[in-house]
């Protein structure tokens, strides 16, 4: 997540949509006051090679935090983030200046549900083998499924109303964030790296990674979804 008083956006981070390489393309534009959360340790290394700014000012005061957040420290021993990455709409909204919020540009990136779920399928289970890695109907009920909608439509909502400015679609994102920097004044084309790349070894087009019952039940699960962005389950089988 970013945000820039030097621009005057704020990039929501959504999961499974490139979001990564976005954020260290956009850090390169990035001045001392703005906020930055940290990346992996992998991931902060490409942004260093490609000049980015670092993570900075997104920790605050203990006093600062919500007695949840101070919970979850104590009890599940969950980092003491103030601003964090894929922190939600509702949250950044109440952590920061209205001014800002009111004011700044709000942009975030959408997947087709289908092809979203597929590569959260294969980054969860990119530690094993195909042999034993669960079958997808299996993974449809799991908590990296759910994960995908909190780290989606509910991250970019706030009472199922859409809070930010700008969707880009995955699917276009080069022309969508060109038009993004252009809108921001950004001087330079955004340069995305392939963050997490070269993870999933299976390359198939989701249509055949999946049965009808599959499609069906990502189909309910993520209906607002592809409501919102007019998404359809496209058949390259």
């Amino acid at each position: 997540m970013i945000i820039s008083h030097k621009y005057r956006f704020i990039f929501l981070k959504t999961s499974k949509t490139a979001g990564t390489s976005v954020e260290i393309a956009l850090s390169r534009f990035c001045g001392p006051d703005d906020i930055i959360t940290p990346i992996s340790s992998d991931d902060e290394e490409t942004r260093r090679t490609l000049g980015g700014w670092g993570p900075q000012n997104y920790s605050a005061p203990v006093w600062r935090h919500s007695p949840t957040d101070l919970w979850k420290h104590l009890t599940k021993k969950k980092p003491l983030l103030y601003y964090y990455n894929h922190m939600p709409a509702r949250k950044i909204k109440n952590r920061i200046d209205p001014e800002v919020w009111n004011n700044y540009y709000k942009f975030c990136i959408e997947r087709n549900p289908w092809d979203r779920v597929i590569s959260q399928y294969y980054w969860r289970q990119r530690h094993l083998e195909n042999n034993s890695m669960p079958c997808v109907s299996d993974f449809l009920e799991s908590k990296d499924v759910r994960s995908l909608k909190r780290k989606g439509y509910r991250l970019y909502t706030i009472r199922n109303q859409v809070a930010v400015d700008r969707i880009c679609r995955y699917e276009s994102l080069e022309q969508d964030l060109e038009e993004v920097r252009q809108h921001l004044g950004i001087p330079e084309q955004l340069q995305l790296p392939k963050a997490k790349s070269g993870i999933r070894k299976d390359k198939r087009h989701y249509s055949q990674a999946l049965n009808q019952a599959e499609r069906n039940r990502i189909a309910d699960l993520f209906s607002e979804e592809i409501n919102l962005m007019g998404y359809r389950f496209i058949d390259h089988s």
